[in-house]
């Protein structure tokens, strides 16, 4: 992967944008992804229960750190309870727990009443959808490492189709932290009632905007211009920056060029012995 270290928050998402494919291409062919990802597609079908599903632990280790869930991993009773519970009963534990990645986790395993996985849940096209999601994630992650402002700029596009509302924000650590500084407001907002921090961010933005490319595209640049001016980068030499100096015009515009990542790397590599 390429690194970001070093580019500002706009460079580092314009790099990200202009090698997404062949980035995405590198994470699968990664051994020890490849590996995950053959495991999944080959164990997947074997799995008809949250207790098959935690028991397995190559192919549940894969699917939660496909929904970004990396961090309760060792929760297995609870993760299991969370998939044994029927969403339509208001009551249920998936309905009770406030973090949607777990909801979103049940909906795309749709284990039924008796807690079996659907074979129709078993496509081809729905193994894909998986694999598809564990790459996307593991391409944010590693930007987040190297750039904190690109990864929330990538978790932000990534999650904005799914706000309806300004509780969907603040259940979002990193979207909330993208829009609270879009908009401006202090880190010390976590501290009120999340009611008043509704009220807050209604009187900054109206979500009813997220449902325009342009307008998000501007509170992409402003959060984009804000994060950097209070966290000033020390612009290091690298593989990266240079390659990508050459990639922006003198009117601060960006030219696309085509990038060997694998050559970036080795670059990189290279330099760490010199």
């Amino acid at each position: 992967m390429i690194s970001l270290a070093g580019l500002g928050t706009s460079l580092a998402v314009r790099l990200v944008d202009s090698t997404r494919p062949q980035q995405l291409d590198l994470i699968r062919r990664d051994a020890l992804n490849a590996r995950q990802i053959e495991a999944f597609e080959e164990r997947v079908g074997d799995i008809r229960s949250p207790a098959d599903f935690v028991e397995d632990t190559e192919v549940y280790t894969f699917v939660m750190r496909a929904f970004d869930l990396e961090d309760q991993i060792f929760g297995k009773a609870m993760i299991r309870k969370m998939l044994e519970s029927d969403i339509s009963d208001p009551k249920a534990l998936v309905n009770r727990l406030t973090d949607p990645r777990l909801r979103e986790l049940h909906q795309a395993f749709a284990f039924n009443p008796q807690s079996q996985l659907s074979v129709k849940v078993l496509s081809e096209d729905w193994k894909q959808g998986i694999v598809d999601r564990f790459a996307e994630r593991m391409l944010i992650n590693n930007a987040d490492e190297g750039s904190r402002g690109a990864g929330l700029v990538l978790e932000f596009r990534n999650r904005v189709d799914s706000i309806g509302n300004w509780f969907d924000v603040l259940k979002n650590r990193d979207v909330s932290e993208f829009m609270r500084t879009a908009l401006g407001l202090p880190k010390e907002i976590v501290q009120l009632d999340i009611d008043k921090q509704v009220s807050l961010y209604k009187s900054k933005f109206d979500l009813e905007d997220l449902k325009d490319p342009e307008k998000v595209d501007k509170l992409v640049g402003k959060f984009m211009a804000i994060h950097d001016a209070l966290n000033p980068v020390q612009f290091a030499s690298s593989p990266s920056v240079t390659l990508m100096q050459g990639a922006v015009n003198l009117s601060g515009g960006f030219a696309p060029v085509l990038i060997d990542i694998d050559a970036i790397q080795r670059m990189g590599s290279a330099s760490r012995y010199r």
